[in-house]
Order: C-alpha cells, then structure tokens, then sequence
C-alpha cells in the first residue's frame, strides 16, 4: 500500500489531569488511548462502526519519545500500512504540541496489528471453542482502500 492510498485517522485533544502522574506528565497507557480515539475516528469517517467489536489487537509495539503535559494538546495519527486477509497492520504518531515554550515534538510512534474476529461470540469461534480469525469482509477493505471523497 504506497502512502498516497493510506487510510488515515487523526485525533486532537489536550491531555487531561486523568491521564497524568502526579507530576503532571502523562501515563504511557495514555497512547494507547489517544491511538484508539484516531482509529475511531478512521472507521466512523469510513462507516465500519462495528470494526471494534470484530478486530482485537494482537501486537503493540510503542517508542516513547518526550513527555506530553497536563494542559498540552495532542495529535494522533493512524496510517493503515497494511491488509492481509484476515490482519491489518496499522503505524502511529503521537505529537504533542508547543507549550509553555517548549517546540512540537514527538512523544510516540509505533505500529500495532489487528486481526478480524468475525462479528458475536459465535462467529468468532470454531466448534472446538478455539477463536479463529476471519477474512476482512470485502466492503470493508474496499472502505478502507479507497480515496476518501471518491
């Protein structure tokens, strides 16, 4: 997938008392959360409301790269890099914004894999009880390969 034709979601926000320690910076888990709101983003946009209940993550790899501070807006970006059959591999960043007189920069990036489950407890699991993957449905990569606005 070359990255003019990458789906992308972003997601703005100013980090919260809530997602920091007591000395105001923010908690590692905090990525995560801000990753999950662009990819929400994405697959609103894209109209597959039902992605979350049907692909867990199966792999999440980050670098924490600076602090983000209480007060400090962020923003989140999500690039699809990848579609197999049945997994997506996905590449974030997470920037933070200039404050109190420090420059944008950097707080994380990394990449995580999702893999389609099926939809409902039965679809996701063989008559053994074992989980198994499941292709991607067609609309859905169709959604996610195509130039938004075509």
């Amino acid at each position: 997938m070359d990255d003019s034709a990458r789906a992308a979601g972003v997601f703005r926000t100013r980090v919260e008392w809530i997602d920091t320690d007591a000395s105001g910076i923010y908690h590692n888990s905090t990525v995560t959360r801000f990753v999950e709101a662009a990819e929400a983003t994405l697959m609103r946009e894209r109209g597959l409301g039902d992605y979350f209940a049907s692909a867990p993550r199966v792999r999440y790899e980050a670098d924490f790269l600076a602090p983000l501070f209480f007060g400090q807006e962020a923003t989140t970006t999500v690039s699809l890099v990848s579609i197999g059959s049945s997994s997506m591999t996905w590449e974030f960043e997470v920037w933070g914004e200039e404050f109190a007189g420090r420059p944008r920069a950097a707080a994380a990036r990394g990449r995580y894999v999702t893999v389609h489950m099926g939809t409902g407890r039965v679809a996701a699991t063989s008559a053994d009880g074992t989980r198994r993957s499941r292709p991607w449905p067609s609309d859905w990569v169709a959604a996610l390969t195509a130039t938004p606005g075509s």
